[in-house]
């Protein structure tokens, strides 16, 4: 497996994120040595936050968040998975699969020997962490997971799964713009998987995923930022992205794990690995939720209730863990952790100490 690392350099200019860099070194099953990177803020003998983010972020995510738990006593550790942030980036789309990313992350946990965890992932965060709950079941006191959940389609219609493997092999060019349009459109009555698609579509076909871009405008929603994405987009086009005087910090931040697209294939990649439609993960989702069925460790669903690509999916999640509470909706799209800071680090601290 060809392996990529980005070097220290590309995070030194980074805002908000002074936390130091703790690396811990895995084996994948055919030997190869992946660095995983995490961060571990709070005190020692405080309760911890398992956070994890998802695609196509990293734990800078979490920065708001950190200094606000950290105050609550909570201790947060934080990593970053495989083809994300500071840890390594296998080089190859066969590399990435969704089992592989909870084997990676479930190898990077034994190896610490993290216990008394309550976990809370978001987007990916949640679809590998909930699986790693499933398979190390001790290790964790509490779960909670917002704008996320644990797919498990096997009776999707077969014209359906045709569409959509119809559409991602085709030549349709599918824009940033066009993209957000679609994603805007992702609460009407199609079937899921033929909304998710335009995702997985863009980001497969793309080969320079204008990542800093993307989250800008799902992040920073006010008139000045759609503005400023627009003039760094068409920067962008012309090859002078990194001089534009719209390079925004937070672009910044989340360009800066990849020097050059070659160091982009874990976010391109894993958008197709999402099991909407039935796949090879299709058994093991199946365990994984047969868990959650029957467990009584406490399970909190935080669900935005604005987000137009997770609406809708807590009603599954209930469903799957019949003794989760649901918490109350705080607003803030997609990326609640950025948006809403205060309210979602309230609603974990709650749920932690109670």
């Amino acid at each position: 497996m060809e392996v990529l690392r980005t070097p220290d350099s590309q995070f030194k200019d980074i805002k908000d994120y002074p936390y130091n860099p703790i690396y811990t070194y895995i084996r994948t099953k055919d030997g190869t040595e992946l660095r995983v990177h995490h961060i571990d803020e709070g005190p020692k003998d405080g309760p911890i936050l398992l956070a994890m983010h998802g695609q196509p972020v990293w734990s800078y995510l979490y920065a708001k968040m950190i200094p606000i738990l950290n105050e609550a006593g909570i201790r947060v550790i934080a990593p970053d998975l495989i083809g994300y942030g500071k840890s390594d980036k296998p080089a190859a789309r066969e590399d990435y699969s969704y089992q592989n990313q909870v084997d990676w992350m479930g190898e990077w946990l034994r190896v610490n020997d993290f216990k008394n965890l309550t976990f809370f992932g978001q987007d990916w965060g949640g679809l590998i962490g909930l699986r790693m709950v499933a398979a190390d079941p001790d290790r964790f006191l509490k779960i909670a997971m917002g704008n996320t959940g644990l797919p498990y389609n096997p009776n999707t219609p077969q014209e359906v799964i045709d569409e959509v493997k119809a559409f991602k092999k085709s030549n349709k060019k599918i824009t940033l713009f066009k993209l957000a349009n679609e994603i805007n459109k992702m609460d009407g009555d199609r079937h899921p998987a033929t909304k998710f698609m335009y995702w997985q579509k863009f980001t497969w076909d793309t080969k320079n995923i204008p990542i800093g871009m993307i989250n800008e405008m799902q992040m920073e929603k006010t008139f000045q930022s759609r503005f400023a994405t627009l003039v760094h987009y068409l920067f962008q086009i012309i090859g002078l992205e990194k001089i534009s005087p719209f390079y925004t910090d937070l672009m910044k931040a989340y360009e800066a794990p990849f020097p050059d697209p070659s160091y982009k294939m874990g976010p391109r990649a894993m958008p197709s690995h999402v099991p909407i439609i039935p796949d090879q993960s299709l058994e093991a989702q199946k365990e994984a939720r047969a868990f959650f069925k029957t467990s009584d460790k406490p399970f909190l669903s935080i669900f935005a209730g604005d987000d137009p690509v997770t609406n809708g999916i807590e009603r599954d999640v209930l469903k799957m863990a019949p003794n989760a509470i649901s918490a109350p909706q705080i607003g803030g799209g997609h990326f609640f952790q950025w948006t809403k800071p205060k309210q979602l680090s309230k609603v974990l601290v709650d749920f932690i100490k109670e």
